[in-house]
Order: structure tokens, then C-alpha cells, then sequence
């Protein structure tokens, strides 16, 4: 079993994240979230990878190299142009040798891709498609299946109230190589709204395999926090510590005051007056000072807080510095080696960083 791990897009909901650091790469708990997904993939018993790649792709081959420090064999193919779902799937076809996993390179899930296999080798047919069910299906991609499991129909994002059921897409893939003949060479396609539906006309089963498992889409700013807050309650497993957890909990047990729950990578530094937490990941090298707060933010590695500064629910990308006395609005994003000056007030939702013509 090989997988192809969906790592083109550029992220620009994340900005200004993304301008340096491509979306695979933005951590989860201090660790590249691509890394996360490796781990998965391992786990699962799938060891040969493909990483469709086009926006800095130079910063993931750097990480990862080909794989054999992780025990695994990575193929990367860059994308001149962004190809879409299915375009970037035909554009590696030539590495294919099999059945393969697919994976959206933002999807976070607790998926047992184990347990999907089976059911794809019960099932038989062209596929298997992951679905979860939501209150709200309106801003997704419905998928309509009788008792079998065999996919009938798909729905594009429906008018509130009209979806003809709350189970949608959630972006992982078991696919037979039989696919790849319903692919078009050489442009942009998309897999949910051309190819499957291509499949189901032409009578190839596809077959939707429904779980419980969490599931988010890290695409915004709001899901990533999301993510973090549930991977340190414990509704998304990742094997931590509960309360205090990292590398770097040396600087932070005993503190009067830190609310729990917290992760610190190592060389993390908090002066004894500081508020941490509840919901706090502090990046390798973080350095907190006097009097400062911060909670249910993530903050990157190296970033400086100032004596007395205020940070809520706001991303802070590596390398900044919030001055003393500055307070960072709920909501914000500040981007990689941004400064923001001694009592500066950022307003809820800020966004600090670069242009997207001066970050290229």
C-alpha cells in the first residue's frame, strides 16, 4: 500500500503563517503537522509515500529528505501549477504501483487507516471514502450512500436545511489504480466534484466508510487553535502528557502561575511573575517576561513576550517579539520575525505580517 499525501496548496487562509512556512510544515504541538501525518502512515503499516508538491516545497524536502531516517521511501513531484485533487493524483501516476491511501495535507483526524483497509478489501470496488457526520453539512461536501455503503450521489455544499444527509467528505482516500484511467492529463481536477462522480456514472463502486473519529480541517486560524485546545483535552489522541506536557516542563512546574493545561517545547524560559495558560503551546526557545499573560494562544519557536504583555487565542509564528506592555486582540495571527512595539493594542482579529507581493 503506497499514499499520496496532498501537499500543493499555498495555505492562504493561514496567512500570514504561510508566507514562511509552508501549510504541511505549520506544527501541531511543536512537530511539523506533515510529520504528524507521517506517523499515521507508519503506524498503519504504509511506508512508501508520494508528496505531490508546489508552494516552498524546497522547506519539506529539507525536512524530511527521502524518508530513510523515518523508515520510509518518500517520492516528491513538483507541480509547476497547482493541479487540484485528482490533477495531482494523475501527475504522480508514474510512481503508482497499486492500491493507494489518499490524504488532504490539512485534515487531522484519529482515522484507524487500518481499519479502513479492511473494509476496502470487504467492499471491493474502485474505493473507499472516509466520511464523518456534522451537525451543519451546509459548508461541506455531502455524500449520499444506501445501507451497503455504496456511494450514490455527491452534493457540493447545500443551502442550509437541504442536505440530503450529515455525512461528508472528510478527506482520505482508498483508491484502486483503475482511477487513474478516469483522470484527465495536463489540467486542474477535482476528485469530489469530476472524478468521483465520473466513477459512480460508469457503475465502479465506490463505498463510503462512515466513523466517529475526530476530524478537523486545519485550514484557518480558528481550526488550528481548535485543534490544539483538543489534542490537550484529550478529544484528539496524541499520546501527552495531561496538564503540563513537552520538552521543556522544567520551566514550568511549580509555577503559581500556570492554569493547565500547557505544552513547552525545551529552552523554554517564564519568569516566575508570568500567566500561562489554560490552552498554551510554547515553542522551542520561547522567552516570557514579567507580568505577561498568555492563553489558549500557540506561540512558535523563539518567540519573545514582553514584561507585561497580553496574548489571547492568537497565533504567534517563530522569531517575533511582543513587546512589553502590548496587547495581542483575540483572534490575531502575527506572522514569522514580526515585531510588534511596547504597548501597541492589536484589535480581536489582527493580522500581522508581510504583503503577499513582498513575501514572495
Amino acid at each position: 500500500m503506497q499514499a499520496i499525501v496532498l501537499v500543493g496548496g499555498e495555505g492562504t487562509r493561514l496567512r500570514p503563517l504561510t508566507f514562511g512556512t509552508p501549510k504541511p510544515m505549520v506544527p501541531i504541538m511543536g512537530v511539523p503537522f506533515l510529520a504528524r501525518t507521517m506517523e499515521r502512515l507508519a503506524e498503519a503499516g504504509i511506508r512508501d509515500v508520494i508528496l505531490p508538491a508546489g508552494y516552498m516545497p524546497q522547506a519539506i524536502i529539507d525536512y524530511f529528505g527521502d524518508g530513510s531516517q523515518l523508515g520510509m521511501k518518500i517520492t516528491y513531484v513538483i507541480e509547476a501549477t497547482p493541479l487540484g485533487t485528482a490533477g495531482a493524483i494523475k501527475n504522480v501516476e508514474e510512481h503508482i504501483t497499486g492500491p493507494f491511501v489518499v490524504l488532504n495535507g490539512d485534515v487531522l483526524t484519529s482515522l484507524d487507516l487500518r481499519a479502513m483497509m479492511a473494509f476496502h478489501k470487504e467492499k471491493g470496488g474502485f474505493g473507499a471514502l472516509h466520511l464523518i457526520r456534522v451537525e451543519d453539512p451546509s459548508s461541506f461536501g455531502c455524500v449520499v450512500h444506501d445501507e451497503s455503503g455504496q456511494i450514490s450521489a455527491f452534493v457540493e455544499k447545500p443551502a442550509p436545511g437541504t442536505a440530503p444527509t450529515n455525512e461528508i467528505n472528510a478527506g482520505t482516500y482508498l483508491l484502486e489504480p483503475g482511477v487513474l484511467d478516469f483522470i484527465p492529463a495536463g489540467r486542474p481536477v477535482s476528485i469530489e466534484r469530476e472524478t468521483f462522480p465520473q466513477i459512480i456514472a460508469a457503475g465502479k463502486g465506490l463505498f463510503a466508510y462512515t466513523t466517529d473519529d475526530y476530524w478537523i480541517d486545519l485550514g484557518r486560524p480558528e481550526q488550528y487553535l481548535a485543534a490544539h485546545r483538543d489534542i490537550m483535552d484529550g478529544s484528539m489522541p496524541l499520546a501527552l502528557e495531561p496538564g503540563i506536557s513537552g520538552a521543556g516542563v522544567a520551566a514550568l512546574e511549580g509555577h503559581a502561575g500556570v492554569t493547565q493545561p500547557v505544552h513547552a517545547d525545551e529552552d523554554v524560559v517564564v519568569d516566575p511573575s508570568a500567566k500561562i495558560g489554560p490552552n498554551v503551546v510554547l515553542g522551542r526557545g520561547c522567552r516570557i517576561g514579567a507580568g505577561a499573560v498568555v492563553k489558549n494562544s500557540v506561540l512558535w519557536d523563539g518567540v519573545l513576550v514582553g514584561d507585561g504583555a497580553h496574548i489571547d487565542e492568537s497565533i504567534v509564528a517563530s522569531g517575533s517579539h511582543v513587546g512589553a506592555d502590548a496587547t495581542v486582540g483575540a483572534g490575531s495571527v502575527i506572522g514569522h520575525d514580526m515585531t510588534i512595539a511596547p504597548g501597541t493594542v492589536l484589535d480581536p482579529g489582527s493580522r500581522v505580517g508581510p504583503t503577499a507581493a513582498s513575501a514572495r
